[in-house]
C-alpha cells in the first residue's frame, strides 16, 4: 500500500508525529492509501516555508504567476480521466460527477490564470486640485486553506487558484476522508512549475493541524469550507486575520402550480440525490403548491425508486455511497426522527450494502413535512428529501426563509412575477429560476447568507477580493500642502 507524505517547502516528508491514517474507498471499504497525520509542528514548518517563499512569489508579475496556473490547467485537462476516476474512488460520487469535479478545477484555474492580466483596481477623481487617486491590489500574505471531502479537487482548486494568482503563499489542509485527491492536485502544481514553498500541504486531523492553521497568527487570511459548528470554532479562535467561511445549508426548491412538473422533477432528483445529497447546495426541501403536490409526488417517487444504487465507477450507477459509516448513521438517525415527528415516508429510509460492502443509503423521500420539523431544519447531508406543502407563493417563501441557513434556492414557475418575487424575497446567496439548486459557474460569486457563512464569496471577482488587500494611492502634483476636507475650494 502506497504511503504519501506531507508537502513542505517543495519536499514530500513524513510527519514529526510518526503517525499515519488510511483513506478508504466508500463503495468497497478498501484502503487506497496511507497518509501522514500532520500535527502543529508540521503546520509551523509549512508556515515557515510559506513565509520564506512569499517575498519572491508576491513580487513576480501577476501574468507570470498566471502562466503557471495555465500550465496546471493544461495538465488537468490531460489528466482529467484519471483524476475523475480517483475522485469517484476516494469520495464515492458517480463517475460523471467525478469528471465534473475535475472540470470545475480546470475551469477555475483557467479563469484565475486570466485574472493575472487584470487584478483590477480603480481610478477616481480627487476633491483637490492637481491630485490623482487610485487603488491597487496587494497580496494578503500566507493563506491557510481548509477544504472538505465532497469536492476533493474542485474546492481546493477554487481556493488555491485565487490565493496563488493574487501572490499569496499557501498552507493547505485537505479533508482526511479524501487526502489523495489533494496530493495529486499538489503534484500537478509542482509539475506546472510552482516554486518551492509557495504551496505547502499538511494532511491530518482538524483538531490538531486544522486548529493550528486557524489560530496561527502568521497566517493572514483563512478560507474554510466545512460544517457550521467547525466554522463557528474557526471564527471564534482565528484571531485578527481575514476569515472566509463557507458552511452548510438547507436549500429549498419551490414548485408553483404553473410549473413544468417534469422539469421540476428532473431538477429535484438531481438536486436531492446528486452526490448522494452530499452537497452544501443539495435540494433537501421541496416546497410544492397544494394544487400540484399529488402529481409531483407520484412522478418524483417513481423516479427516486428507479435510481440505481452502487459503486460510482460503474456507468449504470445513479447514486453512489455516502462518505463513511458515520454519514450512514446520521442519515438513519434523521429518518428515525422524521418518522417520530409524524412525517410520512414514501420511499427509501434504509441502509444498504452492495456485495456486502460500502456505505450506502437508499434515496429517501418524506412527505407531510412541517416547516418546524428537524428533518426540515437540520442539514442531513445525505439522500433524504422532504416535501412540504404551500398554498401560495408567499407561504412558500416564508417556509424557504424559516431555516437558519441561506445558501441556494430555486423556483419552478412560468410566471415572471413569481420569479422576481422569489429573487427579491428569498434569503439566500443564490437563486435559480427553473433549474435546480446546484451547479455553480466559476466566473460568478458563490456563497450564502445567515448561518451559511460570514458574508464572503468565492469564485469570480469575489475570489480575488478574498485574497487581496486594497491599497489606496494618492499622487499630489500641486507642489504645495493640500489638506483633504480642509482646503477644498
Amino acid at each position: 500500500m502506497e504511503k504519501y507524505g506531507l508537502y513542505i517547502n517543495g519536499e514530500w516528508v513524513n510527519s514529526t508525529s510518526g503517525e499515519t491514517f488510511e483513506s478508504i474507498n466508500p463503495a468497497t471499504e478498501e484502503v487506497i492509501g496511507i497518509f501522514q497525520k500532520g500535527n502543529k509542528e508540521d503546520v509551523k514548518s509549512a508556515v515557515e516555508a510559506a513565509e520564506s517563499a512569499f517575498e519572491k512569489w508576491s513580487s513576480a508579475p501577476p501574468p507570470v504567476r498566471g502562466e503557471i496556473l495555465f500550465k496546471a490547467t493544461e495538465i488537468l485537462k490531460t489528466e482529467k480521466e484519471r483524476l475523475g476516476k480517483l475522485v469517484t474512488t476516494e469520495m464515492g460520487k458517480v463517475i460523471a460527477e467525478g469528471l465534473g469535479d475535475v472540470q470545475e478545477a480546470i475551469d477555475i484555474f483557467e479563469y484565475m490564470a486570466g485574472e493575472g492580466r487584470r487584478l483590477l483596481g480603480h481610478t477616481s477623481t480627487s476633491e483637490l486640485h492637481d491630485k490623482f487617486s487610485m487603488t491597487v491590489r496587494r497580496p494578503v500574505g500566507i493563506a491557510g486553506l481548509i477544504t472538505p471531502w465532497n469536492f476533493p479537487i474542485a474546492i481546493p482548486a477554487w481556493k488555491l487558484s485565487a490565493a496563488l494568482i493574487c501572490g499569496n503563499t499557501v498552507v493547505l489542509k485537505p479533508a482526511s476522508d479524501t487526502p489523495l485527491c489533494a496530493v495529486e492536485l499538489v503534484k500537478i502544481l509542482e509539475r506546472a512549475g510552482l516554486p518551492k514553498g509557495v504551496i505547502n500541504m499538511v494532511t491530518g486531523s482538524g483538531e490538531e493541524a486544522g486548529t493550528e492553521i486557524a489560530t496561527n497568527n502568521r497566517i493572514r487570511v483563512l478560507s474554510f469550507t466545512g460544517s457550521k459548528d467547525a466554522g463557528e470554532f474557526v471564527l471564534k479562535n482565528a484571531g485578527i486575520k481575514r476569515v472566509g467561511l463557507e458552511l452548510g445549508s438547507k436549500n429549498p426548491v419551490i414548485i408553483m402550480d404553473d410549473a413544468d412538473i417534469k422539469l421540476a422533477v428532473d431538477g429535484c432528483i438531481w438536486g436531492g440525490f446528486g452526490t448522494t445529497g452530499q452537497r452544501c447546495t443539495a435540494a433537501s426541501r421541496v416546497i410544492v403548491h397544494k394544487n400540484v403536490k399529488e402529481k409531483f409526488e407520484k412522478i418524483f417517487v417513481e423516479r427516486a425508486e428507479a435510481l440505481t444504487l452502487g459503486n460510482g465507477i460503474e456507468s449504470s450507477t445513479n447514486v453512489g455511497p455516502l462518505i463513511n459509516e458515520k454519514a450512514v448513521e446520521k442519515s438513519q438517525k434523521y429518518v428515525d426522527i422524521g418518522n417520530k415527528e409524524g412525517a410520512r415516508i414514501l420511499c427509501g429510509g434504509e441502509k444498504a450494502k452492495i456485495d456486502g460492502r460500502g456505505f450506502f443509503y437508499k434515496p429517501t423521500v418524506f412527505t407531510d413535512v412541517k416547516p418546524d420539523m428537524k428533518i426540515a431544519q437540520d442539514e442531513i447531508f445525505g439522500p433524504v428529501v422532504s416535501i412540504l406543502e404551500a398554498s401560495s407563493l408567499e407561504e412558500a417563501i416564508k417556509i424557504c426563509n424559516s431555516v437558519e441557513y441561506g445558501l441556494s434556492s430555486a423556483i419552478y414557475t412560468n410566471n415572471i412575477r413569481n420569479a422576481f418575487k422569489a429573487i427579491e424575497k428569498i434569503d439566500t446567496g443564490i437563486t435559480y429560476i427553473n433549474a435546480s439548486t446546484i451547479g455553480a459557474e466559476v466566473h460568478l460569486p458563490f456563497g450564502g447568507v445567515k448561518s451559511t457563512g460570514n458574508g464572503t464569496r468565492e469564485a469570480g471577482i469575489e475570489g480575488i477580493n478574498e485574497f487581496t488587500d486594497t491599497k489606496t494611492v494618492y499622487f499630489d502634483y500641486s507642489g504645495r500642502l493640500q489638506r483633504a476636507q480642509i482646503d477644498v475650494e
